[in-house]
């Protein structure tokens, strides 16, 4: 029997009265060394619980192995929360959403013959079941019927904004129980009959997620599940930011009140996000809309009661304020804002092409036609696509059928244009061959970022169905993957990045500026440090690409998309001394002087 019970009205941990008053806050978007700040900040916000998904996507990177230490050190986590006094919802999906990659599915699923996602298919269940075997080790010892602190665990996500295979919830149930995880098991979905009747189990509570009008949406759940009490897994007091798009926020007095008025209702709330985090390396998700590709920005402040760097904001103090007007007084607050520093500009002294590196980094692929980035064994990053065009042909244009994401054409090395499927650019270009001319055209492709919502998750990157010049398929490809991943460090999990040693360093002089006629550039700098703390790193000159520190892959920036405009570099990511910088620029640096960065003590989202 589970130790948290419910009737009509109340949940009860122990046969006592328990009201779920929680926020979310995922591991791996936080460095370990911080885990104990966020949470405590939670903690004192007036708050009793924590709620976190599962990243299969990370947990998994490779088929069959499996890593559960450092950052992604989940009983770690689970086990922090508890020395703090705080109880755990667990969400382990297998699909999670969260603006997370694929919604947090690893993209080795897309290279099983026929996969189907989040349905009765069997070759999907077994490699669910394969990782909830090894998830469920740390997580089974940790419910609190064994002593622990998880006092519930969701049933998959949201799947009624994505399905209603009621077999395919039954055997992800049935998983769960073959490995052990016995408690409160819940549902979470929109205030819809048709998601909460799609996403539902059967004796199985049903929980509401939405961001305003509690009054109508707790109606409707009370008529869909009217015997149980009143939870909103997901209050959505902020947002999330995709690129091209302006900041979201949130007024603190109106997530207050909004919270305040849930309250008096008698429900159970869990914020969604109470601390957003990073969405650090390549492992932002995104959304398709309108036809067009919507990629999620690195930040994942979310407008937050704590900001992406873990400050404390207006809106926490409001919220803080709601818990003391209605269930008395809190012990004075002891958590402080982490202290930053602004340790000005690293002048990258060497730099190198991309192109002229790739025997280091990649490993060519031959085929007759362009395969995608799945078909070949790639999970993230860039790939290029080569071709050789040998016979005369007048000027065409050139066509990708099936482009996913974001290509860079060249013809020889020099830039013809950049094509994008997110519906803002899609530049004109041609090319012809004259008589005995050789001409080199290359395809890079960026993966921005798997779908993570609804129905087109199943997203495969690269190039699908060829490459045309008029209505003339180009055949035979070398293809060169170059997956930025793999190439950097996960704090705590033993990884080496080999980045900086795999290339051939030149200086910075040879390359600077030169994007367009000899392809994206690698740039190196070091940066000392006396005492390390946090820090914002600004691009500014810069246009769009990605930043390592000290091997650890930060993530994207994008200045001619926007919003963001600093990555946030966490104080445990440097140390005293020499710290190593990287930035692979992709468009051009169009900076005035030497090319450079600037680390600031400011955000600018």
């Amino acid at each position: 029997m589970s130790a948290l019970t419910y009737d009509n009205e109340h949940f009860y941990l122990d046969g006592k009265e328990f009201r779920i008053l929680s926020g979310s806050i995922h591991y791996f978007r936080v460095v370990p060394e911080y885990w104990e700040d966020r949470l405590r900040k939670l903690k004192e916000c007036g708050m009793n619980t924590v709620t976190t998904y599962t990243p299969w996507n990370l947990h998994e990177r490779k088929q069959g192995c499996f890593d559960f230490s450092g950052m992604l050190d989940i009983g770690a986590y689970i086990d922090k929360a508890k020395e703090l006094g705080l109880m755990v919802i667990l969400r382990p999906g297998p699909y999670t959403c969260g603006e997370w990659e694929m919604g947090g599915l690893p993209s080795w699923l897309l290279r099983i013959p026929g996969i189907r996602l989040r349905c009765c298919q069997e070759d999907y269940l077994e490699a669910v079941r394969n990782y909830f075997k090894e998830l469920f080790k740390y997580i089974r010892p940790r419910l609190y019927e064994n002593g622990g602190n998880i006092i519930a665990v969701q049933l998959e996500n949201e799947y009624g904004s994505y399905g209603n295979d009621s077999e395919y919830m039954e055997r992800v149930a049935e998983i769960y129980r073959e490995f052990g995880m016995t408690g409160m098991w819940f549902t979470s979905d929109g205030p819809g009959y048709f998601m909460l009747n799609g996403g539902g189990y059967p004796g199985c509570l049903a929980a509401a997620n939405f961001g305003s009008n509690p009054k109508d949406n707790f109606a409707l759940l009370r008529a869909a599940r009217p015997n149980q009490p009143l939870f909103c897994a997901e209050y959505w007091n902020g947002w999330f930011d995709h690129w091209y798009e302006e900041h979201h926020s949130r007024g603190a007095s109106d997530t207050a009140q909004v919270y305040e008025e849930m309250l008096r209702m008698g429900a159970n709330v869990n914020f969604y996000m109470f601390h957003g985090g990073t969405n650090f390396g390549l492992m932002n998700g995104a959304n398709f809309e309108n036809g067009h590709l919507c990629p999620t920005v690195t930040s994942y402040d979310y407008n937050a009661p704590l900001t992406e760097s873990g400050d404390l904001t207006e809106k926490y103090l409001a919220v803080r304020a709601v818990n003391e007007k209605l269930f008395g007084p809190l012990e004075p607050m002891t958590v402080r804002n982490l202290p930053r520093h602004a340790y000005g500009r690293v002048e990258f002294t060497q730099s190198a092409a991309l192109f002229d590196q790739l025997s280091a980094l990649s490993k060519p692929v031959v085929s007759s036609y362009p395969q995608t980035m799945e078909e070949i064994g790639q999970n993230y990053g860039l790939l290029l696509y080569r071709t050789v065009l040998k016979k005369r042909m007048e000027v065409l244009e050139l066509s990708i059928d099936e482009l996913n994401d974001r290509a860079l054409i060249y013809r020889n090395r020099k830039r013809l244009g950049i094509m994008e499927n997110t519906g803002k650019r899609m530049d004109d270009i041609r090319l012809g061959v004259a008589e005995n001319e050789e001409c080199v055209l290359d395809v890079l492709v960026e993966n921005l970022g798997r779908v993570n919502y609804g129905g087109h998750i199943l997203d495969r990157k690269g190039i699908g169905r060829g490459v045309r010049l008029a209505n003339q398929y180009l055949f035979g490809w070398t293809m060169y993957p170059f997956d930025p991943m793999e190439y950097s460090v996960y704090p705590g999990t033993g990884d080496s990045g080999l980045l900086a040693d795999s290339i051939a360093w030149s200086d910075v002089t040879e390359y600077a500026g030169l994007e367009e006629e000899r392809g994206p550039v690698f740039y190196r700098g070091s940066l000392q440090v006396e005492c390390a703390q946090d820090t914002f790193l600004k691009t500014e000159g810069f246009a769009k690409g990605y930043v390592w520190v000290n091997g650890f892959l930060l993530g994207r920036y994008w200045n001619t998309a926007g919003p963001q405009k600093t990555l946030y570099v966490p104080g445990p990511l440097l140390h005293p001394g020499e710290n190593e910088l990287i930035l692979l620029e992709l468009d051009g640096f169009a900076g005035e002087g030497h090319p450079g960065v600037w680390l600031t003590d400011q955000e600018e989202l």
